[in-house]
């Protein structure tokens, strides 16, 4: 393969904490190296659409703290298309654009390889996901800091739960992965879990309520993520309230409350590389 000279950073996908972190990291990496770095915006419909601008060091300038991405990011129907990978690669030659630095998820890094496929365009994969839902990784850019969010929230919520003696569910991200709701019910201690990994017996989960509340136990935290089977925070409430018509029980989903903030929780630095063959 040819040297490298220039590159191209995208982020795609949903965002999360620590994406900025990345591509600072990137960008002056990349420069010292002597490289020349061009920013994508909006994902891969961006590269589609030409939104390609070069970059420097000050570009990236006090980001480092900052939530969010600075190059946005899109879900890109057009690139799942031949014709849609035919104009970013097009967009790619006009910039002579030799490798890309891609940060996201599963969808961002099957992209990468379909790419790679027709166009031997290599790229070099940043895990960035809350889900945190890669294999070949123990850390993802933004599930450590996304779990210490979802705990602050939950604790705070714990507080007027034991002030009212009440019942709350608490519906977490994750549509296909639990790690987000396992991680934050185990660190807040809530009576139970529910995850995507595991089938709901709700008849189970109803009979510990039932058994805590002859033991004077009124304040249950129970925790679910969104892609459960039985269903979120809605369903699990409904089937609460009607056995127990007496219980006060409340829903929360916490929502996307969970993809902000900066990338505080520490384990974004332990992130691995992941080369996209």
């Amino acid at each position: 393969m040819a040297p490298i000279s220039n590159i191209g950073i995208l982020t795609s996908g949903g965002d999360s904490p620590g994406m900025n972190a990345a591509i600072r990291a990137v960008v002056r990496t990349g420069i010292y190296h002597g490289l020349n770095v061009f920013g994508i915006r909006r994902g891969y419909q961006g590269m589609i659409e030409g939104d390609i601008f070069p970059m420097c060091t000050t570009d990236v300038s006090n980001i480092i703290q900052r939530g969010g991405t600075i190059l946005k990011t899109a879900r890109s129907k057009d690139f799942m298309t031949e014709a849609g990978m035919e104009r970013a690669y097009s967009q790619l030659q006009n910039h002579n654009i030799q490798g890309l630095v891609l940060i996201g998820g599963d969808g961002t890094f099957r992209g990468a390889v379909s790419f790679f496929g027709r166009y031997a365009i290599p790229a070099v994969g940043l895990p960035g996901t809350i889900d945190k839902d890669l294999s070949g990784t123990d850390y993802t850019i933004g599930f450590d800091t996304a779990v210490n969010t979802a705990v602050s929230a939950i604790d705070k919520i714990r507080d007027t739960a034991e002030a009212h003696d009440r019942v709350f569910v608490i519906e977490l991200m994750g549509r296909d992965a639990g790690y987000i709701a396992l991680n934050s019910g185990i660190a807040c201690g809530a009576e139970d879990i529910l995850i995507p990994e595991t089938e709901t017996h709700i008849d189970e989960l109803l009979a510990r309520i039932e058994a805590d509340g002859r033991r004077k136990k009124a304040v249950q935290i129970i925790v679910v993520a969104e892609g459960d089977d039985f269903g979120g925070a809605k369903e699990v409430h409904e089937a609460i309230t009607a056995r127990f018509p007496a219980l006060d029980v409340r829903a929360c989903v916490l929502g996307h409350i969970q993809r902000g903030g900066s990338n505080g929780g520490g384990s974004e630095w332990r992130t691995c590389l992941h080369p996209i063959r």
